[in-house]
C-alpha cells in the first residue's frame, strides 16, 4: 500500500498556520521573559547566562532592549506569514496573477527589510554593550543572501503586478 502524502499547497498552508501560531506564541513568551527581567532581574539574567561585571551595568539593559526588539518583529513576522497564505490561497483557487498579490509581495518585502534592520539593530546593541569581561555573542553579521530576497521580493512584486495588468487586459479583449 502507497503512503498518501498532501500536495505542496497544502502543505504549505499547514505550515504556513503552524508558523503563524508559533510567532505569536513566542512574541508572548520573550514578552513574559522580558516582565520577569523587571520583576526578578538577577535571577533572569543568572538564568540567561549573563553576569554583571563591574563596568558594565549596560549589559541588562541592552538584554531588554534586544527583547523589546523581538516583540516589535513579531507583528511583522506576522505580516509577512499571514500575507503569505494569502498568497498560497490564490494558488490554490488558480488565480494567482492578481493585483491583490502584487501588493501582498510588497508588503511583504518591506517587512523583511524591516526585519532585516532590526537584526542589524541587534547586533549593533550586542555589540555596544559588550565587553571583554561580558561578551553579548549575537550573530550580527551581514547576509548577501537576506538583502538580496528583499530584492527578490520586490522584484517578484513588480512581476505579479505586471501579470495582473495583462490578465486584465486579456480578460478585457475576450
Amino acid at each position: 500500500m502507497t503512503k498518501s502524502y498532501p500536495d505542496p499547497l497544502t502543505l504549505s498552508r499547514r505550515v504556513l498556520r503552524l508558523l503563524t501560531k508559533l510567532n505569536l506564541l513566542l512574541g508572548a513568551l520573550i514578552l513574559a521573559l522580558l516582565i520577569a527581567s523587571l520583576i526578578a532581574e538577577s535571577w533572569v539574567m543568572r538564568a540567561l547566562g549573563a553576569r554583571p561585571a563591574p563596568g558594565n551595568s549596560m549589559l541588562f539593559v541592552g538584554m531588554r532592549l534586544i527583547m523589546i526588539i523581538g516583540i516589535c518583529s513579531v507583528p511583522i513576522t506576522h505580516l509577512v506569514l499571514t500575507r503569505l497564505l494569502a498568497i498560497v490561497e490564490t494558488v490554490k483557487v488558480g488565480n494567482p496573477f492578481v493585483m491583490a498579490n502584487a501588493v501582498r509581495l510588497k508588503a511583504i518585502a518591506w517587512a523583511i527589510l524591516g526585519l532585516e534592520l532590526l537584526h542589524l539593530t541587534v547586533g549593533a546593541i550586542a555589540e555596544g554593550v559588550s565587553t571583554a569581561a561580558t561578551p553579548l555573542n549575537i550573530s550580527s553579521g551581514l547576509s548577501l543572501t537576506r538583502w538580496l530576497t528583499v530584492l527578490l521580493l520586490f522584484v517578484l512584486a513588480r512581476v505579479f503586478e505586471q501579470g495582473a495588468r495583462m490578465r486584465e487586459d486579456l480578460e478585457g479583449t475576450v
